[in-house]
């Protein structure tokens, strides 16, 4: 049996009758109460914005921008959304571990008024993480700075409480370089923007899975249980279900739940040894290889050789390399392959693609092109 698979039976012990690999279709509170104290390990959170829009939005070309106009999105004053935050993260602390984590991410508009309230509730924060948007929405109005970010709180159940946090596989994601808390990821788009039968965006704020990836291989483990209670159209079962964690998602809109539903059935989850993470150019824009994973350019077990085919390597969820008994970055394991002091693993590795073997540095340009507002 192996190492984590071990993991996942221990687990397994503790997830008895929990709803897992299950989207619950309920108000989040009614929802969260329903479930036992500290059955949880990791919590996503995507509350409503309360953006607090004031008409429509149109470009300059008099199309109309797709923006947060619905229901869910509405409250009255700040004071009702202060009580429905105080009152949802009442139940996520609740449910959460001991040793569990908890992230929230918003905008300028609702971020601060949420932070505060998850400092009321004893959660203790362990970083703000900016999340940069490569390719953000412009102002069209001219009338502000272009909001090219959102923030993300992560915080534990106390200032001395234990948690997850796989350091090495965030080092390792980001080219044997410490992760840093701003993040540099495109917004959702292209082939992965869920759209409706009408052609329109299934959800208004749907978020990247490369944001999402980040997240459960920075701070969960396979096997562990991931609550996320504004589930909208499933981006965190998906990748939960790709990295091999078990999730709980909760949703109180019919028509995101079936989206969800199809989403999450067609993520194929990865295998067991591409799971395993390692635990313990400089004027071109910065891409680390592990973000060409984290945003699907490249899948974890996919096999990369040198250009003349003498060795080759698997492609692991954290970014890292391994062949035979051997690890490291696209760096360090094509130099300690070759007996150099040093490689560029961009030029050293190849991938195939139509029968043709490419650097992936190639895929690095493709990222950039794609990326460039």
């Amino acid at each position: 049996m192996g190492a984590i698979t071990k993991v996942r039976a221990r687990a397994q012990d503790a997830q008895v009758g929990l709803p897992l690999d299950r989207i619950l279709m309920d108000d989040c509170i009614d929802a969260m109460k329903g479930l036992p104290d500290k059955c949880i390990d990791m919590i996503f959170a995507d509350p409503p914005y309360n953006l607090q829009l004031g008409g429509e939005l149109f470009r300059p070309d008099g199309s109309h921008v797709d923006a947060v106009t619905d229901d869910w999105d509405k409250f009255d004053t700040f004071a009702a959304y202060d009580r429905f935050t105080r009152g949802w993260l009442a139940e996520a602390r609740r449910i959460l571990k001991d040793d569990g984590t908890i992230w929230v991410i918003g905008s300028y508009h609702n971020i601060f008024r949420v932070g505060t309230a998850v400092q009321d509730a004893g959660f203790w924060i362990l970083n703000d993480v900016v999340w940069v948007k490569a390719n953000p929405m412009p102002n069209f109005k001219g009338t502000r700075f272009t909001n090219a970010h959102e923030t993300l709180i992560w915080a534990s159940t106390g200032e001395k409480a234990k948690y997850t946090f796989n350091y090495r596989a965030m080092k390792t994601l980001n080219d044997e370089l410490q992760m840093r808390s701003d993040w540099a990821l495109p917004i959702c788009g292209g082939p992965e923007r869920l759209k409706n039968a009408d052609g329109h965006k299934a959800h208004p704020t749907q978020k990247p899975e490369a944001l999402l990836y980040r997240v459960l291989l920075a701070a969960t483990r396979p096997g562990d249980v991931v609550l996320d209670p504004f589930f909208g159209t499933g981006t965190t079962g998906a990748v939960a279900r790709r990295l091999g964690r078990r999730f709980i998602g909760i949703e109180r809109e019919h028509a995101y739940v079936e989206v969800a539903k199809e989403r999450i059935a067609a993520a194929l989850p990865l295998d067991e040894s591409a799971l395993t993470i390692m635990q313990s150019a400089k004027s071109a824009p910065k891409v680390a290889f592990g973000l060409l994973v984290e945003t699907g350019y490249l899948a974890p077990g996919a096999v990369l050789t040198d250009a003349k085919r003498r060795w080759s390597a698997i492609v692991r969820a954290d970014g890292s390399l391994q062949t035979g008994d051997q690890t490291g970055s696209i760096h360090k394991l094509g130099a300690v392959l070759q007996g150099a002091p040093s490689c560029n693993g961009w030029t050293f590795w190849h991938h195939e693609e139509a029968g043709e073997l490419k650097p992936i540095d190639s895929l690095r340009q493709t990222y950039l092109l794609a990326t460039q507002p």
